[in-house]
Protein backbone atom coordinates (compact mmCIF):
# COMPACT_ATOMS: atom_id res chain seq x y z
CA UNK A 1 0.00 0.00 0.00
CA UNK A 2 1.17 3.53 -0.62
CA UNK A 3 -0.03 7.07 0.15
CA UNK A 4 -1.67 7.64 -3.62
CA UNK A 5 -5.78 7.74 -3.08
CA UNK A 6 -8.55 6.81 -4.95
CA UNK A 7 -8.07 10.83 -6.44
CA UNK A 8 -4.84 10.70 -7.25
CA UNK A 9 -6.24 7.19 -9.75
CA UNK A 10 -8.98 9.34 -11.17
CA UNK A 11 -6.44 12.45 -12.12
CA UNK A 12 -3.73 9.63 -13.41
CA UNK A 13 -6.32 8.29 -15.62
CA UNK A 14 -7.39 11.53 -16.87
CA UNK A 15 -3.71 12.56 -17.40
CA UNK A 16 -3.17 9.48 -19.27
CA UNK A 17 -5.82 10.31 -21.89
CA UNK A 18 -4.15 13.24 -22.49
CA UNK A 19 -6.56 15.44 -20.69
CA UNK A 20 -5.10 19.13 -20.04
CA UNK A 21 -7.70 21.00 -18.36
CA UNK A 22 -10.50 20.26 -16.19
CA UNK A 23 -13.51 23.09 -16.01
CA UNK A 24 -14.93 23.28 -12.55
CA UNK A 25 -16.43 24.79 -9.49
CA UNK A 26 -15.09 24.06 -6.47
CA UNK A 27 -16.81 22.36 -3.51
CA UNK A 28 -16.19 19.99 -0.25
CA UNK A 29 -17.17 17.21 -1.99
CA UNK A 30 -14.74 16.96 -4.45
CA UNK A 31 -11.77 18.70 -2.90
CA UNK A 32 -9.39 15.77 -3.17
CA UNK A 33 -10.22 15.58 -7.08
CA UNK A 34 -9.26 19.07 -6.75
CA UNK A 35 -6.28 18.33 -5.43
CA UNK A 36 -5.04 16.19 -7.10
CA UNK A 37 -5.44 17.63 -10.21
CA UNK A 38 -3.30 20.75 -9.08
CA UNK A 39 -0.74 18.21 -8.18
CA UNK A 40 -0.68 16.89 -11.10
CA UNK A 41 -0.25 19.58 -13.19
CA UNK A 42 -3.27 19.97 -14.75
CA UNK A 43 -4.62 23.16 -15.79
CA UNK A 44 -8.03 24.08 -13.44
CA UNK A 45 -10.09 26.54 -15.08
CA UNK A 46 -12.46 27.70 -11.86
CA UNK A 47 -15.85 29.03 -13.17
CA UNK A 48 -18.94 31.08 -11.91
CA UNK A 49 -21.31 28.32 -12.24
CA UNK A 50 -21.49 24.58 -13.14
CA UNK A 51 -24.10 24.75 -16.32
CA UNK A 52 -20.88 27.29 -17.58
CA UNK A 53 -18.42 24.10 -16.39
CA UNK A 54 -20.11 21.90 -18.78
CA UNK A 55 -20.64 24.05 -21.71
CA UNK A 56 -16.58 25.11 -21.56
CA UNK A 57 -15.85 21.10 -21.66
CA UNK A 58 -18.46 20.57 -24.72
CA UNK A 59 -16.87 23.35 -26.62
CA UNK A 60 -13.33 22.48 -25.56
CA UNK A 61 -13.91 18.95 -27.03
CA UNK A 62 -15.56 20.20 -29.93
CA UNK A 63 -12.86 22.14 -31.15
CA UNK A 64 -9.63 20.43 -29.61
CA UNK A 65 -11.11 17.04 -30.45
CA UNK A 66 -11.21 14.27 -27.44
CA UNK A 67 -13.30 14.47 -24.64
CA UNK A 68 -13.53 17.86 -22.25
CA UNK A 69 -13.87 17.42 -18.56
CA UNK A 70 -15.76 18.91 -15.99
CA UNK A 71 -15.94 18.84 -12.27
CA UNK A 72 -18.73 20.22 -10.11
CA UNK A 73 -19.76 19.52 -6.30
CA UNK A 74 -22.71 17.68 -4.83
CA UNK A 75 -26.10 18.86 -4.63
CA UNK A 76 -26.89 22.36 -6.08
CA UNK A 77 -23.41 21.95 -8.08
CA UNK A 78 -24.92 18.82 -10.20
CA UNK A 79 -28.50 20.41 -10.66
CA UNK A 80 -26.93 23.85 -12.07
CA UNK A 81 -24.91 21.93 -14.48
CA UNK A 82 -27.45 19.53 -15.82
CA UNK A 83 -28.57 22.04 -18.43
CA UNK A 84 -24.84 21.97 -19.90
CA UNK A 85 -25.47 17.74 -19.69
CA UNK A 86 -28.67 18.03 -21.44
CA UNK A 87 -27.34 20.23 -24.01
CA UNK A 88 -24.43 17.43 -24.78
CA UNK A 89 -26.83 15.33 -24.22
CA UNK A 90 -28.49 16.33 -27.39
CA UNK A 91 -25.40 17.67 -29.53
CA UNK A 92 -23.57 14.46 -28.95
CA UNK A 93 -20.85 15.60 -27.66
CA UNK A 94 -18.17 13.83 -25.40
CA UNK A 95 -18.48 15.32 -21.92
CA UNK A 96 -17.15 13.69 -18.75
CA UNK A 97 -18.72 15.30 -15.32
CA UNK A 98 -17.52 14.46 -12.06
CA UNK A 99 -19.19 15.11 -8.67
CA UNK A 100 -18.80 14.08 -5.83
CA UNK A 101 -21.11 12.23 -2.57
CA UNK A 102 -20.67 11.92 0.62
CA UNK A 103 -18.40 9.74 2.97
CA UNK A 104 -20.31 6.35 2.73
CA UNK A 105 -21.24 6.15 6.58
CA UNK A 106 -22.99 9.55 5.88
CA UNK A 107 -25.50 8.23 3.19
CA UNK A 108 -29.12 8.93 3.79
CA UNK A 109 -28.62 10.27 7.15
CA UNK A 110 -29.01 13.60 6.23
CA UNK A 111 -25.81 15.01 5.46
CA UNK A 112 -25.09 18.25 3.42
CA UNK A 113 -25.94 17.77 -0.23
CA UNK A 114 -26.87 14.02 0.14
CA UNK A 115 -28.72 13.54 -2.93
CA UNK A 116 -28.88 10.66 -6.01
CA UNK A 117 -27.26 12.45 -8.21
CA UNK A 118 -27.61 9.24 -10.70
CA UNK A 119 -31.13 9.04 -10.81
CA UNK A 120 -31.21 12.95 -11.96
CA UNK A 121 -29.02 12.72 -14.81
CA UNK A 122 -29.72 8.91 -16.10
CA UNK A 123 -31.79 10.49 -18.96
CA UNK A 124 -29.18 12.93 -20.78
CA UNK A 125 -26.33 10.60 -20.33
CA UNK A 126 -24.69 7.15 -21.56
CA UNK A 127 -23.59 6.41 -18.51
CA UNK A 128 -24.38 7.21 -14.65
CA UNK A 129 -23.09 5.77 -12.10
CA UNK A 130 -21.90 6.02 -8.35
CA UNK A 131 -18.42 4.61 -7.86
CA UNK A 132 -18.61 3.09 -4.54
CA UNK A 133 -14.77 1.09 -3.93
CA UNK A 134 -11.55 2.49 -5.30
CA UNK A 135 -10.87 -0.98 -6.28
CA UNK A 136 -13.29 0.06 -9.11
CA UNK A 137 -12.13 3.22 -10.37
CA UNK A 138 -9.95 2.23 -13.82
CA UNK A 139 -12.70 -0.30 -15.11
CA UNK A 140 -15.59 2.56 -14.14
CA UNK A 141 -13.35 5.22 -15.28
CA UNK A 142 -12.25 3.47 -18.64
CA UNK A 143 -16.40 2.03 -19.25
CA UNK A 144 -17.33 6.37 -19.02
CA UNK A 145 -14.71 7.55 -20.92
CA UNK A 146 -15.28 5.14 -23.78
CA UNK A 147 -19.04 5.87 -23.79
CA UNK A 148 -18.05 9.31 -23.95
CA UNK A 149 -16.31 8.81 -27.12
CA UNK A 150 -19.09 6.58 -28.93
CA UNK A 151 -17.41 3.44 -28.39
CA UNK A 152 -20.71 1.23 -29.60
CA UNK A 153 -23.07 3.80 -29.60
CA UNK A 154 -23.44 7.71 -29.72
CA UNK A 155 -20.95 9.75 -28.06
CA UNK A 156 -22.54 12.24 -25.24
CA UNK A 157 -22.15 13.14 -21.96
CA UNK A 158 -20.81 10.50 -19.05
CA UNK A 159 -21.35 10.86 -15.53
CA UNK A 160 -19.26 9.76 -12.15
CA UNK A 161 -19.17 10.32 -8.91
CA UNK A 162 -17.55 9.48 -6.09
CA UNK A 163 -18.25 9.42 -2.14
CA UNK A 164 -15.80 11.56 -0.88
CA UNK A 165 -14.17 8.38 1.27
CA UNK A 166 -13.51 6.69 -1.97
CA UNK A 167 -11.59 9.67 -3.01
CA UNK A 168 -9.26 9.43 -0.18
CA UNK A 169 -8.93 5.86 -0.05
CA UNK A 170 -5.26 4.58 -0.28
CA UNK A 171 -4.98 2.02 -2.97
CA UNK A 172 -2.33 0.06 -4.14
CA UNK A 173 0.38 1.09 -7.21
CA UNK A 174 -0.54 -2.51 -9.12
CA UNK A 175 -3.60 -0.15 -10.15
CA UNK A 176 -2.05 2.82 -11.30
CA UNK A 177 -0.50 0.29 -13.87
CA UNK A 178 -3.01 -1.47 -15.24
CA UNK A 179 -4.54 -0.99 -19.10
CA UNK A 180 -7.99 1.15 -18.35
CA UNK A 181 -5.96 3.75 -16.89
CA UNK A 182 -4.22 4.50 -20.39
CA UNK A 183 -7.03 3.04 -22.63
CA UNK A 184 -6.80 1.64 -26.01
CA UNK A 185 -7.62 3.34 -29.16
CA UNK A 186 -11.38 3.33 -30.42
CA UNK A 187 -12.45 0.39 -32.08
CA UNK A 188 -13.75 1.07 -35.52
CA UNK A 189 -16.87 -0.64 -37.69
CA UNK A 190 -16.23 -0.80 -41.62
CA UNK A 191 -18.63 -0.95 -44.06
CA UNK A 192 -19.71 -4.28 -46.22
CA UNK A 193 -17.94 -4.52 -49.63
CA UNK A 194 -21.22 -5.29 -51.26
CA UNK A 195 -23.17 -2.03 -49.45
CA UNK A 196 -20.38 0.28 -50.70
CA UNK A 197 -21.11 -1.42 -54.09
CA UNK A 198 -24.80 -0.73 -53.87
CA UNK A 199 -24.22 2.93 -52.55
CA UNK A 200 -22.03 3.28 -55.61
CA UNK A 201 -24.56 1.91 -57.63
CA UNK A 202 -27.34 4.44 -56.04
CA UNK A 203 -24.59 7.35 -56.61
CA UNK A 204 -24.08 6.65 -60.24
CA UNK A 205 -27.57 6.45 -61.42
CA UNK A 206 -28.69 9.71 -59.40
CA UNK A 207 -28.76 13.17 -61.15
CA UNK A 208 -29.21 15.46 -58.43
CA UNK A 209 -27.61 14.24 -55.29
CA UNK A 210 -27.12 16.22 -52.47
CA UNK A 211 -24.94 15.55 -49.69
CA UNK A 212 -25.90 16.82 -45.78
CA UNK A 213 -22.82 16.89 -43.49
CA UNK A 214 -23.41 16.50 -39.50
CA UNK A 215 -21.99 16.04 -36.39
CA UNK A 216 -20.06 12.78 -37.53
CA UNK A 217 -18.23 14.31 -40.79
CA UNK A 218 -16.11 16.51 -38.27
CA UNK A 219 -13.43 14.97 -38.09
CA UNK A 220 -13.64 13.23 -42.24
CA UNK A 221 -13.32 17.30 -43.96
CA UNK A 222 -10.50 15.81 -46.13
CA UNK A 223 -12.14 12.83 -46.81
CA UNK A 224 -15.75 14.97 -47.54
CA UNK A 225 -13.81 17.09 -49.78
CA UNK A 226 -12.39 14.49 -51.67
CA UNK A 227 -15.76 12.72 -52.18
CA UNK A 228 -17.72 15.47 -53.23
CA UNK A 229 -15.18 16.47 -55.94
CA UNK A 230 -15.34 12.84 -56.73
CA UNK A 231 -19.07 12.23 -56.51
CA UNK A 232 -20.18 15.89 -58.31
CA UNK A 233 -23.34 15.79 -55.48
CA UNK A 234 -24.19 19.14 -53.93
CA UNK A 235 -23.36 19.84 -50.63
CA UNK A 236 -25.04 21.38 -47.63
CA UNK A 237 -23.61 21.81 -44.33
CA UNK A 238 -25.44 22.11 -40.88
CA UNK A 239 -24.51 23.67 -37.40
CA UNK A 240 -23.08 20.45 -36.55
CA UNK A 241 -20.42 20.76 -39.10
CA UNK A 242 -20.44 24.67 -40.99
CA UNK A 243 -16.52 25.35 -42.22
CA UNK A 244 -14.89 21.83 -42.05
CA UNK A 245 -15.39 22.28 -46.19
CA UNK A 246 -13.94 25.54 -47.38
CA UNK A 247 -16.54 27.78 -48.99
CA UNK A 248 -14.60 27.95 -52.25
CA UNK A 249 -15.05 24.40 -52.75
CA UNK A 250 -17.39 23.66 -55.77
CA UNK A 251 -19.68 21.67 -54.09
CA UNK A 252 -21.01 23.95 -51.81
CA UNK A 253 -24.76 25.28 -52.92
CA UNK A 254 -26.12 26.38 -49.39
CA UNK A 255 -27.79 29.72 -50.74
CA UNK A 256 -29.66 27.02 -52.97
CA UNK A 257 -30.63 25.42 -49.79
CA UNK A 258 -34.12 25.06 -50.48
CA UNK A 259 -34.20 24.00 -53.58
CA UNK A 260 -31.76 21.62 -53.39
CA UNK A 261 -33.51 19.99 -50.58
CA UNK A 262 -36.84 19.98 -52.66
CA UNK A 263 -34.96 18.62 -55.77
CA UNK A 264 -32.77 16.43 -55.12
CA UNK A 265 -33.10 13.00 -56.40
CA UNK A 266 -30.90 11.35 -53.68
CA UNK A 267 -30.07 12.64 -50.14
CA UNK A 268 -26.70 11.47 -48.87
CA UNK A 269 -26.74 12.29 -45.14
CA UNK A 270 -23.19 11.54 -43.52
CA UNK A 271 -23.05 11.68 -39.68
CA UNK A 272 -26.26 13.37 -39.54
CA UNK A 273 -29.71 13.06 -38.18
CA UNK A 274 -33.21 14.03 -39.78
CA UNK A 275 -34.15 15.99 -37.16
CA UNK A 276 -36.82 18.91 -37.03
CA UNK A 277 -33.59 21.13 -38.84
CA UNK A 278 -34.25 18.84 -41.84
CA UNK A 279 -37.79 17.77 -41.46
CA UNK A 280 -37.14 14.75 -40.45
CA UNK A 281 -36.85 14.06 -43.62
CA UNK A 282 -40.56 14.28 -44.59
CA UNK A 283 -41.35 13.50 -48.51
CA UNK A 284 -43.57 16.70 -47.96
CA UNK A 285 -39.99 19.04 -48.15
CA UNK A 286 -37.55 15.47 -50.36
CA UNK A 287 -40.29 14.30 -52.25
CA UNK A 288 -39.78 10.88 -53.50
CA UNK A 289 -36.13 11.42 -53.10
CA UNK A 290 -33.79 8.06 -52.16
CA UNK A 291 -31.48 8.21 -49.11
CA UNK A 292 -27.95 6.96 -48.35
CA UNK A 293 -27.39 7.29 -45.12
CA UNK A 294 -23.53 6.92 -43.30
CA UNK A 295 -22.38 7.24 -40.07
CA UNK A 296 -20.27 5.69 -37.61
CA UNK A 297 -23.19 5.09 -35.06
CA UNK A 298 -26.77 2.70 -35.41
CA UNK A 299 -28.52 6.37 -34.12
CA UNK A 300 -27.56 8.02 -37.01
CA UNK A 301 -28.84 5.63 -39.87
CA UNK A 302 -32.62 4.57 -38.47
CA UNK A 303 -33.88 7.93 -37.25
CA UNK A 304 -36.69 9.19 -39.01
CA UNK A 305 -35.77 7.90 -42.63
CA UNK A 306 -34.75 4.96 -43.53
CA UNK A 307 -31.71 4.60 -46.12
CA UNK A 308 -32.61 2.90 -49.74
CA UNK A 309 -28.66 1.71 -48.61
CA UNK A 310 -26.78 2.30 -45.68
CA UNK A 311 -23.20 2.38 -44.58
CA UNK A 312 -22.44 1.74 -40.92
CA UNK A 313 -18.63 2.37 -40.25
CA UNK A 314 -15.27 4.69 -39.63
CA UNK A 315 -17.32 7.66 -41.77
CA UNK A 316 -13.72 8.85 -43.09
CA UNK A 317 -12.80 5.52 -44.30
CA UNK A 318 -16.45 4.79 -45.47
CA UNK A 319 -16.10 7.91 -47.60
CA UNK A 320 -12.57 6.99 -49.29
CA UNK A 321 -14.08 3.81 -49.75
CA UNK A 322 -16.78 5.15 -52.17
CA UNK A 323 -14.82 7.87 -53.46
CA UNK A 324 -12.29 4.80 -54.87
CA UNK A 325 -15.22 3.29 -56.69
CA UNK A 326 -16.40 6.39 -58.32
CA UNK A 327 -12.77 7.85 -59.22
CA UNK A 328 -12.40 6.50 -62.37
CA UNK A 329 -15.14 8.89 -63.57
CA UNK A 330 -15.52 12.12 -62.02
CA UNK A 331 -19.03 13.40 -62.03
CA UNK A 332 -19.73 16.65 -63.45
CA UNK A 333 -23.50 17.32 -62.72
CA UNK A 334 -25.51 19.66 -64.56
CA UNK A 335 -27.52 20.23 -62.04
CA UNK A 336 -24.56 20.75 -59.34
CA UNK A 337 -23.17 23.15 -61.70
CA UNK A 338 -26.27 25.10 -62.41
CA UNK A 339 -26.98 25.42 -58.44
CA UNK A 340 -23.39 26.10 -57.84
CA UNK A 341 -23.72 28.86 -60.17
CA UNK A 342 -26.65 30.01 -58.83
CA UNK A 343 -25.05 29.93 -55.36
CA UNK A 344 -22.33 32.25 -56.44
CA UNK A 345 -24.20 34.77 -57.56
CA UNK A 346 -26.09 34.70 -54.78
CA UNK A 347 -23.71 34.99 -51.81
CA UNK A 348 -21.30 37.51 -54.29
CA UNK A 349 -23.40 40.27 -53.53
CA UNK A 350 -23.56 39.68 -49.75
CA UNK A 351 -20.56 41.98 -48.47
CA UNK A 352 -22.13 44.58 -50.36
CA UNK A 353 -25.56 43.57 -48.53
CA UNK A 354 -24.33 44.02 -45.49
CA UNK A 355 -21.99 46.72 -45.92
CA UNK A 356 -25.27 48.83 -46.96
CA UNK A 357 -27.83 47.18 -44.45
CA UNK A 358 -29.60 50.46 -43.17
CA UNK A 359 -29.93 51.32 -39.37
CA UNK A 360 -33.63 52.26 -38.39
CA UNK A 361 -35.46 55.26 -37.45
CA UNK A 362 -33.62 56.12 -34.48
CA UNK A 363 -30.30 55.63 -35.70
CA UNK A 364 -30.05 52.04 -34.32
CA UNK A 365 -27.72 49.44 -35.62
CA UNK A 366 -28.41 47.00 -38.34
CA UNK A 367 -27.41 43.34 -37.17
CA UNK A 368 -26.19 42.50 -40.79
CA UNK A 369 -23.58 45.98 -40.73
CA UNK A 370 -21.81 44.97 -37.66
CA UNK A 371 -21.72 41.39 -38.54
CA UNK A 372 -20.39 42.35 -41.87
CA UNK A 373 -17.88 44.64 -40.52
CA UNK A 374 -16.73 41.43 -38.13
CA UNK A 375 -16.51 39.16 -41.17
CA UNK A 376 -13.52 41.23 -42.72
CA UNK A 377 -11.55 41.12 -39.63
CA UNK A 378 -11.81 37.37 -39.10
CA UNK A 379 -8.80 34.82 -39.82
CA UNK A 380 -9.29 31.78 -42.32
CA UNK A 381 -9.02 29.72 -39.00
CA UNK A 382 -11.42 31.56 -36.70
CA UNK A 383 -13.49 30.25 -34.75
CA UNK A 384 -16.79 31.75 -34.41
CA UNK A 385 -19.79 30.86 -31.89
CA UNK A 386 -23.72 32.11 -32.49
CA UNK A 387 -25.65 32.47 -29.86
CA UNK A 388 -29.15 33.79 -29.17
CA UNK A 389 -32.91 33.68 -30.79
CA UNK A 390 -32.98 34.59 -34.21
CA UNK A 391 -28.99 36.60 -33.85
CA UNK A 392 -27.76 32.95 -34.75
CA UNK A 393 -29.61 33.55 -38.10
CA UNK A 394 -28.28 36.26 -39.31
CA UNK A 395 -24.60 34.91 -38.17
CA UNK A 396 -24.94 31.87 -39.72
CA UNK A 397 -25.83 33.32 -42.97
CA UNK A 398 -23.23 36.44 -42.70
CA UNK A 399 -19.97 35.08 -40.99
CA UNK A 400 -17.79 32.30 -42.48
CA UNK A 401 -15.42 30.18 -40.48
CA UNK A 402 -13.19 27.14 -40.05
CA UNK A 403 -14.92 26.07 -36.93
CA UNK A 404 -18.90 27.12 -36.16
CA UNK A 405 -20.27 26.33 -32.84
CA UNK A 406 -24.19 27.56 -32.43
CA UNK A 407 -27.03 26.19 -29.81
CA UNK A 408 -27.77 22.85 -31.57
CA UNK A 409 -30.17 21.11 -31.64
CA UNK A 410 -31.77 21.56 -28.11
CA UNK A 411 -31.77 25.52 -29.05
CA UNK A 412 -29.77 26.19 -26.05
CA UNK A 413 -29.00 29.49 -25.66
CA UNK A 414 -27.08 31.29 -23.31
CA UNK A 415 -23.47 29.34 -24.02
CA UNK A 416 -22.05 32.31 -25.74
CA UNK A 417 -19.07 33.28 -23.29
CA UNK A 418 -18.53 29.61 -21.73
CA UNK A 419 -18.22 27.85 -25.14
CA UNK A 420 -15.60 30.70 -26.61
CA UNK A 421 -13.90 30.37 -22.93
CA UNK A 422 -13.60 26.65 -24.01
CA UNK A 423 -13.00 26.83 -27.52
CA UNK A 424 -10.06 29.74 -26.62
CA UNK A 425 -8.63 27.35 -24.32
CA UNK A 426 -8.37 24.07 -26.84
CA UNK A 427 -6.75 26.61 -30.10
CA UNK A 428 -4.58 29.04 -28.96
CA UNK A 429 -3.11 30.92 -31.19
CA UNK A 430 -7.01 31.30 -33.01
CA UNK A 431 -9.26 33.57 -33.23
CA UNK A 432 -12.27 33.16 -31.15
CA UNK A 433 -15.37 35.45 -31.72
CA UNK A 434 -18.59 34.90 -29.96
CA UNK A 435 -21.64 36.68 -31.87
CA UNK A 436 -24.72 36.47 -29.25
CA UNK A 437 -27.67 38.56 -28.64
CA UNK A 438 -28.25 40.51 -25.59
CA UNK A 439 -30.91 38.02 -24.13
CA UNK A 440 -28.63 34.96 -24.36
CA UNK A 441 -25.75 36.51 -23.00
CA UNK A 442 -27.32 37.54 -19.70
CA UNK A 443 -27.76 33.49 -19.06
CA UNK A 444 -24.12 33.45 -18.41
CA UNK A 445 -22.27 36.68 -18.75
CA UNK A 446 -21.02 36.20 -15.65
CA UNK A 447 -18.09 34.34 -17.13
CA UNK A 448 -16.26 36.83 -18.60
CA UNK A 449 -14.65 37.05 -15.08
CA UNK A 450 -13.45 33.87 -15.53
CA UNK A 451 -12.08 34.64 -18.62
CA UNK A 452 -10.11 37.86 -17.39
CA UNK A 453 -9.02 35.90 -14.39
CA UNK A 454 -7.52 32.94 -16.74
CA UNK A 455 -6.05 35.89 -19.45
CA UNK A 456 -8.18 33.87 -21.89
CA UNK A 457 -7.77 36.20 -25.44
CA UNK A 458 -10.92 36.39 -26.91
CA UNK A 459 -14.05 38.68 -27.82
CA UNK A 460 -17.89 38.72 -27.25
CA UNK A 461 -19.91 40.71 -28.93
CA UNK A 462 -23.45 41.81 -28.30
CA UNK A 463 -26.11 42.45 -30.34
CA UNK A 464 -28.31 45.14 -27.68
CA UNK A 465 -31.36 45.35 -29.10
CA UNK A 466 -33.13 45.38 -26.15
CA UNK A 467 -35.25 42.45 -26.24
CA UNK A 468 -34.80 38.74 -27.34
CA UNK A 469 -37.56 36.68 -29.19
CA UNK A 470 -39.21 39.79 -30.94
CA UNK A 471 -40.30 37.81 -33.91
CA UNK A 472 -41.85 35.61 -32.14
CA UNK A 473 -43.67 37.67 -29.78
CA UNK A 474 -45.24 39.44 -33.19
CA UNK A 475 -46.05 35.92 -34.32
CA UNK A 476 -48.00 34.50 -31.88
CA UNK A 477 -49.79 38.52 -31.78
CA UNK A 478 -51.40 36.74 -34.73
CA UNK A 479 -52.84 33.78 -33.24
CA UNK A 480 -54.18 36.08 -30.69
CA UNK A 481 -51.47 36.10 -27.97
CA UNK A 482 -48.39 38.05 -27.05
CA UNK A 483 -45.42 36.79 -25.96
CA UNK A 484 -41.86 37.89 -25.72
CA UNK A 485 -39.45 39.95 -22.74
CA UNK A 486 -38.47 43.52 -23.75
CA UNK A 487 -35.05 44.45 -22.05
CA UNK A 488 -33.50 48.01 -21.73
CA UNK A 489 -30.63 48.40 -23.60
CA UNK A 490 -28.20 48.15 -20.83
CA UNK A 491 -25.09 48.95 -20.89
CA UNK A 492 -22.57 45.89 -20.82
CA UNK A 493 -19.94 47.21 -21.95
CA UNK A 494 -19.58 49.43 -18.29
CA UNK A 495 -20.50 45.65 -17.36
CA UNK A 496 -17.21 44.39 -18.62
CA UNK A 497 -15.11 46.93 -18.10
CA UNK A 498 -15.97 46.39 -14.40
CA UNK A 499 -14.68 42.84 -14.36
CA UNK A 500 -11.47 43.80 -16.38
CA UNK A 501 -11.70 43.13 -20.00
CA UNK A 502 -11.17 45.86 -22.75
CA UNK A 503 -14.72 47.07 -24.11
CA UNK A 504 -16.43 49.42 -26.52
CA UNK A 505 -19.75 50.43 -26.57
CA UNK A 506 -21.03 50.92 -30.47
CA UNK A 507 -24.15 53.40 -30.69
CA UNK A 508 -24.12 54.17 -34.51
CA UNK A 509 -22.33 53.23 -37.92
CA UNK A 510 -19.45 55.05 -37.98
CA UNK A 511 -18.39 53.70 -34.25
CA UNK A 512 -17.98 50.09 -35.68
CA UNK A 513 -15.44 50.17 -37.62
CA UNK A 514 -12.79 52.42 -35.13
CA UNK A 515 -14.40 49.98 -32.09
CA UNK A 516 -13.17 46.72 -33.71
CA UNK A 517 -10.15 47.45 -35.27
CA UNK A 518 -9.16 47.94 -31.40
CA UNK A 519 -10.97 45.24 -30.14
CA UNK A 520 -9.37 42.77 -32.53
CA UNK A 521 -5.64 44.13 -32.15
CA UNK A 522 -6.32 44.15 -28.43
CA UNK A 523 -7.64 40.42 -28.81
CA UNK A 524 -4.79 39.92 -30.57
CA UNK A 525 -1.85 41.16 -27.52
CA UNK A 526 -4.05 38.49 -25.27
CA UNK A 527 -6.73 40.72 -23.83
CA UNK A 528 -10.71 39.11 -23.29
CA UNK A 529 -12.63 42.04 -25.28
CA UNK A 530 -16.30 42.92 -25.03
CA UNK A 531 -17.99 44.78 -27.76
CA UNK A 532 -21.85 46.02 -26.93
CA UNK A 533 -23.67 47.17 -30.25
CA UNK A 534 -26.98 49.04 -29.64
CA UNK A 535 -28.62 47.58 -32.64
CA UNK A 536 -31.93 47.78 -34.02
CA UNK A 537 -35.05 45.65 -32.86
CA UNK A 538 -37.09 45.95 -35.91
CA UNK A 539 -34.72 44.11 -38.08
CA UNK A 540 -35.56 40.39 -38.66
CA UNK A 541 -33.35 38.02 -40.32
CA UNK A 542 -34.49 35.50 -43.61
CA UNK A 543 -34.89 32.36 -41.37
CA UNK A 544 -37.42 34.12 -38.88
CA UNK A 545 -39.27 34.80 -42.30
CA UNK A 546 -39.16 31.61 -43.54
CA UNK A 547 -39.36 29.36 -40.66
CA UNK A 548 -36.35 28.38 -39.89
CA UNK A 549 -34.71 30.38 -37.33
CA UNK A 550 -34.66 28.57 -33.84
CA UNK A 551 -37.93 29.38 -32.63
CA UNK A 552 -40.00 28.79 -35.68
CA UNK A 553 -42.50 31.05 -37.51
CA UNK A 554 -45.66 29.90 -36.71
CA UNK A 555 -47.42 30.06 -39.64
CA UNK A 556 -44.52 28.59 -41.82
CA UNK A 557 -44.50 25.50 -38.90
CA UNK A 558 -48.47 24.94 -39.88
CA UNK A 559 -47.90 25.03 -43.49
CA UNK A 560 -45.09 22.32 -43.50
CA UNK A 561 -47.25 20.45 -41.45
CA UNK A 562 -50.19 20.82 -43.50
CA UNK A 563 -47.71 19.53 -46.34
CA UNK A 564 -46.71 16.64 -44.45
CA UNK A 565 -50.26 15.69 -43.50
CA UNK A 566 -51.48 16.09 -47.30
CA UNK A 567 -48.79 13.92 -48.20
CA UNK A 568 -49.63 11.01 -45.61
CA UNK A 569 -53.31 10.90 -46.71
CA UNK A 570 -52.64 10.67 -50.20
CA UNK A 571 -50.20 7.88 -49.75
CA UNK A 572 -52.68 6.21 -47.58
CA UNK A 573 -55.47 6.42 -50.14
CA UNK A 574 -53.41 5.48 -52.76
Amino acid sequence: MTSRTGADLIVATLKARGVERVFALCGGHIMPIWMALDAAGIEIVDVRDERAAVYMAHAHAAVGGGFGVALVTAGPGVTNAMTGIANAHVSRMPVLVLSGTPPRPQENRGALQDMGHVALVQSITRVARTVRHAHSLPRELDNAISAALGHGGEPGPCFLDFPVDVQREPIPEVLFGIEQVAGRPQPRARALEEDLDAAAVLLRSAQKPVVISGRGANGASDALARFLTVSGAGYLDTGESKGIVPDSHAAHIGAMRGVAMKDADLVITVGRKLDFQLAYGSPAVFGGAKFLRISDVPQELTDNRLGDVALMGHIPQTLDALSDRLEGDVMNRDWTIALRERHVQRTAGLADALATAPSDAQGRIHPNRLLGEIRKRLDPDAIVIADGGDFPSFSRIALSSATYLDPGPLGCIGLATPFTIGAAKAAPGRQVVAATGDGAFGFSGMEIDTAVRHKVPLMIVVSNNGSWAIEVRDQMERFGKSVGTELQFADYAAMARGFGLKAWRIEDEDAIAPALDAAFAAMKEGHPVLIDAVTSPEAASSDSKTGLAWVPDLQALAAWDEAERSWLSSEVNS
